[in-house]
Order: structure tokens, then C-alpha cells, then sequence
């Protein structure tokens, strides 16, 4: 049986590019390309990773078929980005990017059960953006799945 992998790149990490998220969506394709990626976690999702993709002008099948065909180390798949046709990488463009994925907030319901999967109270307590909420569900994932044992 093979190895499946909890992706724990935060979406608030960045690369060389300065874009929040893309270390994570180069993580997560590269685990489903090679059938490692744990359950429940989409290769490329409908959240920040189509925000990202969208945001830079980039194609999400052509990003997936580069992956998987390539198996790109981080580096190199930010060097094949820089040469897609009508990708948008200036500075401006990035900080209006970052500014969205940092202020993202998730539904009331995602909270509560993100906040309740964790035994945290839904008082405020805890930062409610969707990047701090993911790091939680991302650690519960990891410690149920390799710690808990």
C-alpha cells in the first residue's frame, strides 16, 4: 500500500514569486499526480487554487498536464509559470492576489466545523481566515492519520 500524504505547506507560505498559496497548489498536484495524496484533499480545488490559477492567467489543465508529466521540483514549475502566454506576474498583481487569499474568510458553517473537528470553542477566539482555519484542518488531518496512530 502506498504512502498517502496530508499536504502541510500552509497556503500562507510563498515562493520566490512572492504568491501566497502556490507552494501548497505545486504540493498537492504533484501528491495526486503520484497517487500520495491523502483523502479528501483535491489535487486542484475549486478554492485557492483556482484563485491562484485565475489570478496569475494561468489554465488549470495545463498546470495539472505539467505536473504530471513533468514532475517539476518547486523551482522549476515556478520557471515554467514565468513562460505561459499571458501570465500575469507583476508585483501589483501578486499583492492584489495575496490581499484576497489573506482575507479570505469561510463560511460559518466551514468555521464551525473546522473549530468543533478541533475542540476549539467558536467564540472569536481563534483567527478566522481561511488560511489559519486550513493550518488547523490540515494538523487534525496530519495527527489522525500519522500520529494518532
Amino acid at each position: 500500500m502506498s504512502t498517502m500524504y496530508v499536504p502541510l505547506i500552509s497556503s500562507g507560505v510563498a515562493g520566490p514569486l512572492g504568491v501566497l498559496h502556490l507552494p501548497r497548489l505545486w504540493l498537492k498536484a504533484s501528491l495526486e499526480a503520484a497517487g500520495k495524496i491523502a483523502a479528501g484533499y483535491p489535487g486542484i480545488g475549486q478554492g485557492y487554487d483556482m484563485m491562484v490559477i485565475t489570478g496569475l492567467g494561468l489554465n488549470a489543465d495545463e498546470v495539472r498536464k505539467f505536473i504530471t508529466e513533468s514532475k517539476p521540483t518547486y523551482p522549476q514549475f515556478e520557471a515554467w509559470i514565468k513562460r505561459q502566454p499571458g501570465v500575469n506576474l507583476t508585483r501589483a498583481n501578486i499583492h492584489k492576489l495575496n490581499l484576497s487569499i489573506a482575507g479570505y474568510i469561510h463560511t460559518d458553517d466551514v468555521r464551525k466545523g473546522i473549530l468543533a473537528a478541533n475542540n476549539l470553542p467558536d467564540d472569536g477566539s481563534v483567527l478566522p481566515d481561511a488560511i489559519n482555519l486550513n493550518n488547523l484542518d490540515d494538523w487534525n488531518e496530519f495527527h489522525a492519520a500519522v500520529l494518532k496512530g
